[in-house]
């Protein structure tokens, strides 16, 4: 038999083992075992008082819902759905998380917050909300890396106990290039493609009981164009915080660093630090700090004592909030006080 027939039969036949493999490959990761969809929600209604200051209706009342839904594949890996509606039915987000054994979680998002650096923009403690998040804006500008674009999220599985680590990437990080399937987003005014990496330890890597370390750090391209000009290079930004949980108390402090990569006032140094005691299991009590200066300009800064009662599926919560230069501003009218009265339901 000539030798070039033989070395062609035999390819044939490695080629249809090679196909009939990876076609049962992907049969695996096709087939899915059938999965729960739940649903979940809830309503917050809240009186806003302000001192000082003339304001319209102050009662107002914010409602969600999501969709969360999971399953199996037939090679072992798992798949998860979270699809978030906020106020008025308007849609927030949705993500696809693939676990992979042995490898990590990998995650798709569009549309919404909570991955890569901006799941840290302030996460020191508080029995409800950030300082200048119960009502009250300060008009600080915080981190915000790659979440406004559609982002993949990596979260390997093989780092030492008591380490997390996240690497997010977004193509496009402008929130504008959202889009369905099929279908592709429109071109932004600036931004480009970014990442994130974001690090937390606990005590099972260092040891120190009751104390998490964390950090990240952002990079996302900027180009300049007619639409805007006063850019002068990339946005990056960067975060360093702990908190220390004893007994009923934790505490917190962390910084920011916000260079916009523009030609003035282009930067923002932001100083948080808060405190919370757990009174009992349904009552806490707490006080937030948060600061930002802005370079070459003013320093808006934000404080908070809150109070939370829970009953079942129900939280009330009081806060009193005082802003000094809101937006950076040192006008008269940039000085606020408010009181916060909040009623929260879960279902």
């Amino acid at each position: 038999m000539n030798s070039n027939y033989k070395k062609e039969l035999t390819m044939n036949k490695l080629t249809k083992i090679g196909v009939s493999a990876l076609c049962g490959s992907l049969a695996g990761v096709s087939a899915a075992n059938a999965g729960d969809l739940s649903v979940s929600g809830g309503a917050d209604m809240t009186w806003v008082s302000l001192s000082d200051a003339t304001v319209g209706n102050p009662i107002g009342i914010g409602s969600n819902y999501g969709l969360s839904g999971s399953g199996d594949l037939e090679n072992g890996w798992n798949v998860a759905l979270s699809i978030a509606m906020t106020n008025a039915n308007a849609y927030s987000n949705t993500s696809v998380t693939v676990g992979v054994p042995g490898l990590g979680d990998i995650l798709v998002n569009q549309g919404g917050s909570g991955t890569g650096i901006q799941a840290m923009d302030d996460i020191t403690p508080t029995v409800w909300e950030e300082a200048d998040g119960a009502g009250l804006s300060a008009g600080i500008t915080k981190v915000a890396g790659t979440s406004a674009g559609a982002t993949i999220q990596f979260t390997p599985s093989m780092t030492p106990a008591g380490l997390t680590a996240k690497l997010a990437y977004s193509p496009d990080a402008d929130g504008s290039s959202s889009t369905s399937d099929k279908g592709t987003g429109g071109d932004s005014a600036s931004l480009s493609n970014g990442w994130d990496l974001t690090l937390s330890a606990t005590d099972e890597l260092h040891g120190i009981a009751g104390l998490t370390l964390y950090g990240g750090l952002s990079r996302v391209d900027q180009f300049t164009n007619a639409a805007d000009g006063s850019l002068s290079g990339d946005s990056e930004e960067r975060v360093l915080g702990l908190k220390y949980a004893v007994g009923a108390f934790t505490v917190g402090v962390q910084m920011n660093n916000d260079d916009t990569g523009r030609t003035t006032k282009s930067e923002y140094d932001n100083l948080m630090y808060s405190a919370t005691f757990n009174i009992n299991d349904d009552l806490s009590i707490g006080y937030g700090h948060v600061e930002s200066e802005k370079k070459d300009d003013n320093t808006a800064e934000a404080d908070s004592v809150q109070i939370a009662y829970t009953m079942g599926g129900a939280t009330f919560r009081v806060a009193e909030v005082k802003v000094d230069n809101q937006s950076y501003s040192q006008a008269a009218s940039a000085d606020l006080d408010a009181t916060v009265i909040s009623l929260g339901l879960a279902f």
